[in-house]
């Protein structure tokens, strides 16, 4: 059995994570972190990472961007693996992610669900075969009206996705209202919707001549995140330095 510790234990992810977990004979989490102590666990809560004084196998994180400096310099000098699913990460701190992930393993994606990450896939090959045809892409993501930032990272992972098979050669554009001109071949439109407390929904739209495919993913609520972040420190915690993915989850399958 892995056993984890679920750092951000008492938000509300840590808290869909912790019951999934109640239920998952592969997994224990064995401690949590979080500096608000006022929620009764199963499991004891420290206020830091290093203060943790149980042995564990894989952190899985859903905590604040200004923790993260702190949690990979703990896995670096203690060679502990980490889930990382706290978004909004500086350039500087992925170059973090980046030099830690040679001294610990590190798993990092834009979507931590099952789902999205599948549709990486399928949208490598929807453009791959829509493209060439002259089909036009655009992608359209809409969430809660409390989300931060706009386009998501999951567009922006859809678009990379797409773009990676068109070798980059297309350009992002975020919005037209300050142009009147015909829409240019070679650009990936990228919409975002705020509105309601919508979870998450992306869709992949390619348009041509008398036909459209649209390529779709709804999240009904934030659960599909906690098991992905689940099935990912399982995957995770036995493998060596290195910085590993949602496909690597998907492939192991």
């Amino acid at each position: 059995m892995v056993k984890a510790v679920m750092h951000g234990c008492n938000g509300h992810m840590g808290r869909v994570i912790t019951d999934l977990c109640k239920d998952d004979k592969d997994i224990k989490i064995v401690a949590g972190v979080d500096k608000y102590t006022g929620v009764a666990n199963d499991y004891p809560v420290f206020e830091s990472i290093d203060k943790v004084d149980v042995d564990f196998d894989v952190i899985i994180d859903f905590s604040n961007v200004s923790a993260i400096d702190d949690l990979l310099k703990y896995c670096e000098t203690n060679n502990k693996n980490v889930v990382l699913c706290t978004t909004g990460l500086s350039e500087e701190m992925l170059a973090h992610v980046d030099a830690a992930s040679k001294k610990c393993a590190v798993l990092r994606s834009a979507n931590m669900s099952l789902g999205i990450n599948t549709l990486f896939d399928l949208c490598k090959k929807a453009t791959q075969v829509f493209a060439d045809a002259g089909f036009d892409i655009e992608i359209v993501e809409k969430h809660h009206n409390q989300k931060l930032d706009a386009p998501s990272g999951t567009a922006l992972a859809l678009a990379d996705a797409c773009n990676e098979a068109l070798d980059e050669k297309y350009d992002y554009v975020y919005g037209r209202a300050d142009r009147r001109e015909k829409r240019p071949k070679n650009e990936i439109g990228i919409s975002a919707v705020r509105g309601g407390n919508i979870v998450g929904e992306h869709e992949v739209i390619f348009a041509g001549l008398d036909e459209v495919i649209t390529i779709k993913h709804t999240a009904y609520s934030k659960g599909v995140f906690a098991k992905g972040a689940v099935e990912a420190a399982k995957f995770l915690a036995d493998k060596p330095a290195g910085l590993y993915d949602m496909k690597q989850v998907i492939a192991d399958k």
